[in-house]
């Protein structure tokens, strides 16, 4: 069977598509991206993709902040399908996606959250596990439903909060547990996947 075909979106430096792409490269993730996109011209997601020679996209922000609007969402739609995109990957993309890519990739889309979710959902839930007292924490990954990191779990990992934290030194462990986490739930889709449709999963 042919590798995965994966469609990465981010608006960030990008941390999690390198350990996607490295994965790819160095042979232990069978997938290929096609492409990667990205709301944000100047983000280093996109420099992440030029370093691994993936296509890059960049849309249109348009006028909301937190979600996009129809025409440019149905624009990226057509960028995946025209791609040949099996799985979308969310790698720090902070849009919320509605009707035309959801019901373009049912059960295929994947998000990953730094949170056992579902406890805080939305931006910055290390800080929030942090000042909530929490003694454990972790990531999600997610399938990606119409709400805010609210779809069915496929996968956590726990990180410990420890005495003398900040949020950053937290984040940072949080992040290395997810680097190691994403490649592994693609690999499993890419396992279970039928030669003919991923509907199943």
């Amino acid at each position: 069977m042919a590798p995965i075909a994966l469609g990465i979106l981010g608006s960030g430096k990008g941390s999690n598509c390198r350990a996607i792409l490295e994965q790819i490269q160095a042979g232990r993730l069978d997938a290929q991206c096609r492409i990667v996109v990205s709301d944000v011209a100047e983000a280093g997601i996109v420099k992440v993709a030029q370093d691994f020679h993936v296509p890059a996209a960049y849309l249109p922000p348009g006028r909301f902040r937190t979600k996009l609007e129809p025409e440019i969402e149905q624009q990226l739609v057509e960028l995946l399908l025209d791609a040949g995109v099996e799985l979308v990957v969310l790698a720090g993309f902070m849009r919320v996606l509605k009707a035309p890519t959801l019901e373009a990739f049912p059960r295929r889309i994947i998000n990953l959250h730094p949170s056992l979710l579902p406890k805080y959902p939305g931006r910055e839930a290390w800080k929030q596990a942090l000042e909530a007292g929490e003694k454990i924490t972790g990531c999600s990954v997610h399938y990606v439903d119409a709400g805010v990191d609210t779809g069915e779990i496929i996968a956590q990992r726990e990180v410990p909060i420890l005495d003398g934290d900040t949020a950053e030194i937290l984040h940072q462990r949080i992040q290395e547990v997810e680097r190691r986490l994403y490649p592994e739930v693609i690999a499993d889709f890419a396992l279970r996947r039928s030669p003919h449709h991923l509907g199943a999963l």
